[in-house]
């Protein structure tokens, strides 16, 4: 990891950098399959998994018989840490659902919202270096909740066309039964346009790497809405002397796992944690299945010392990390200076890893600095809201004018006029009851 001693904040642009590609280099790639997919649907689609997946697929279905046979391959331990954690997503998720609320803005005016599901939604669940069946609870769990009518989810197989049990296992415990087995640009491409076997969506949803991310900010040019932009996983770790730099270490290895272009940044007031974590990471490192993966991750990653904690929060709010770990002595009160981050850990004893699987909160969250204007996904991201409102005689009698006066400022006579007429007849009534009293 490369050590930087309070740099200065002209140079925090470069410095934060992630080790991404742009837009416009990957872009090309990704209109090639989209063009093919729209024009030859489930043919362009098996071209590009057996490009990309080395995959060759008779059906692009998964059948109900591997969903069933996928219980028995896994043990009781973890079928019960799925349950587990698919209880505490739910009750974190259904804490979000939210009352109708009538409100009069002026006597005899009332407006409200209500929140309908998105009836068509994809879900997309990466399982190339890792089966990332935890993404399946944190997307299905609030489509469900939501009332999402059709739920389909595209996943990677291996190379013989198979899909890991427990990414089956979790889908139909969450009530999915219409899986494909398609990754990449190819399955986003597939809900974007829809094609003979795949139902085309609303709105997708689901993390993926650089290419899954283009594919889905290119689908917005087809009208389709999609989650966040969620590539690359990152981790910052705000930490002082009272941090546990074992624990510390870990978490940032932990993210660092996730694939060569995650990244992961230690910000610090103290040199000496600093050192005790890269000392850390260097003996946890060698004892990873995956450390050939975390290693690369862990070269562009940073070790960042700050001199104040103003200093080091306005480079957190710069940098606009998808994960935040505070573990200070002053956690608590730097809390309400956070302003940009997708999810935030506090302590200790607080890993970045419970948000991942059982904690409650949903780990879809915005990378690549867009915690600066996204939210991570949560219930309102499966609906949509709609206004209502309701206005009597006595309410357009109050507002009419107002309207009336401000659409003839802006030179639309039509507006104005839609008032004008109630507002004569309304004079009119009145005038014929006074008549008839």
């Amino acid at each position: 990891m490369k050590k930087f001693i309070d740099p200065l904040k002209e140079h925090w642009p470069e410095l934060l950098k992630r080790p991404t590609q742009t837009y416009e280099q990957i872009e090309s790639t990704v209109e090639e399959v989209f063009k093919e997919v729209a024009i030859y649907g489930d043919i362009a689609v098996r071209k590009y998994v057996k490009q990309f997946d080395k995959a060759v697929l008779e059906s692009l279905s998964v059948s109900s018989e591997s969903v069933e046979s996928a219980k028995n391959q896994l043990t009781d331990e973890l079928k019960s840490a799925i349950i587990l954690a698919k209880a505490n997503i739910e009750t974190f998720h259904r804490s979000q659902i939210t009352e109708i609320k009538k409100v009069q803005t002026t006597e005899g005016v009332t407006c409200w919202q209500e929140k309908r599901p998105i009836e068509k939604v994809g879900l997309y669940i990466p399982g190339g270096t890792a089966p990332l069946f935890s993404t399946i609870l944190m997307l299905a769990i609030p489509a469900k909740i939501a009332g999402c009518k059709e739920v389909i989810m595209c996943t990677p197989s291996d190379a013989e066309g198979n899909i890991h049990p427990a990414i089956l296992f979790t889908a139909q415990l969450c009530g999915i039964d219409k899986i494909y087995r398609i990754g990449g640009i190819q399955a986003i491409a597939a809900m974007t346009f829809g094609t003979e076997t795949i139902a085309k969506v609303y709105k997708l949803f689901g993390p993926g790497n650089q290419f899954v991310t283009v594919a889905k900010q290119m689908a917005l040019k087809y009208g389709v809405g999609i989650d966040l932009p969620a590539g690359p996983s990152e981790l910052l770790v705000f930490a002082d002397e009272t941090a546990n730099a074992r624990f510390m270490a870990a978490d940032l290895l932990s993210q660092a796992e996730h694939g060569t272009d995650s990244q992961v940044i230690l910000v610090s007031r103290s040199l000496t944690m600093m050192d005790e974590i890269e000392k850390e990471i260097g003996m946890q490192l060698p004892l990873l299945p995956r450390k050939e993966i975390a290693s690369k991750a862990i070269e562009n990653s940073k070790l960042i010392y700050c001199g104040s904690d103003k200093s080091a929060i306005e480079l957190i709010n710069c940098y606009a990390p998808e994960h935040l770990i505070i573990s200070t002595v002053n956690s608590k009160k730097v809390l309400p200076e956070i302003i940009n981050a997708g999810s935030v850990f506090i302590g200790n004893y607080t890993p970045e890893s419970a948000g991942d699987y059982a904690s409650g909160t949903n780990h879809t969250l915005p990378t690549n600095g867009f915690a600066r204007n996204f939210s991570g996904v949560n219930l309102d991201a499966f609906q949509k809201a709609l206004t209502f409102q309701e206005i009597s005689e006595r309410g357009l009698t109050n507002i009419g004018p107002a309207i009336e006066a401000m659409a003839d400022a802006e030179g639309l006579f039509a507006h104005k006029n839609a008032v004008s007429l109630r507002l004569k007849e309304i004079r009119n009534n009145i005038v014929a009851r006074d008549d008839q009293k």
